[in-house]
């Protein structure tokens, strides 16, 4: 019997300030093969500067078998499951710790690379709980290219940046800009940047946009 909720019980890792003390959180979502011990790394090149007045609590989820779904993200949805609907699930609590620690929803960032980059998109574009900011390095909408999805969420106020290289051997360069587009369509502010010649990687240009996506990230004052 397959287990419904693979991801459930599998831990997250922590870093910088505490969440209770937190006026951000960023969600840092790994690849496939590659554990969030190394994806939560991202925090030291996406904090804000030293003297800055956010305090930034980051997440890394780790999933099952160091994998979110087994398939290709262009795959037919229902494949993917229930891994997929298993590792929204987990963001979904995280996102709901967020919340009853006194973080906003514009306070939340998803960041994540390669599968990690799909599912922050496709958690977006369902908006069960829509974060401020999203940053995707190498990826796209989850699901088979041309066949019907969901209505996308009125992304109005959502800024999410989207970067692919035109030799990616794993992200169709063509695949990333629809889902762009789509995202925009539906009210986001989009920054979608192409890289001629560039495989499956994370560039500097890439973290400098996620960068400034993050240090966006308003401070609000807990209601008195």
């Amino acid at each position: 019997m397959t287990n419904s909720d693979p991801h459930g019980r599998q831990p997250v890792l922590t870093y910088g300030t505490p969440l209770a003390d937190a006026d951000g959180v960023v969600i840092l979502l790994h690849g496939r093969g590659s554990p969030a011990a190394n994806i939560i790394r991202l925090a030291v090149p996406l904090a804000p500067d030293p003297d800055s007045e956010q305090r930034i609590a980051w997440l890394a989820p780790q999933s099952d078998g160091n994998t979110w779904y087994p398939y290709r993200f262009i795959v037919p949805v229902e494949q993917n499951e229930p891994w997929l609907s298993s590792a929204l699930a987990k963001i979904d609590g995280i996102v709901d710790s967020a919340f009853e620690s006194g973080i906003h929803p514009g306070q939340i960032a998803l960041v994540g690379f390669s599968q990690g980059a799909c599912l922050a998109l496709e958690y977006t574009a369902r908006g069960s709980r829509l974060p401020g900011v999203v940053a995707a390095f190498a990826g796209g909408l989850i699901g088979e290219p041309g066949a019907p999805r969901p209505p996308i969420a009125n992304l109005t106020g959502t800024s999410i940046f989207l970067g692919v290289g035109d030799a990616d051997a794993h992200i169709p360069a063509a695949q990333a800009e629809e889902s762009a587009q789509l995202l925009a369509a539906a009210g986001a502010t989009v920054d979608f940047r192409v890289y001629p010649g560039v495989d499956h990687a994370i560039l500097d240009d890439e973290i400098d946009a996620a960068r400034a996506l993050v240090t966006s990230l308003p401070i609000i004052a807990p209601a008195i």
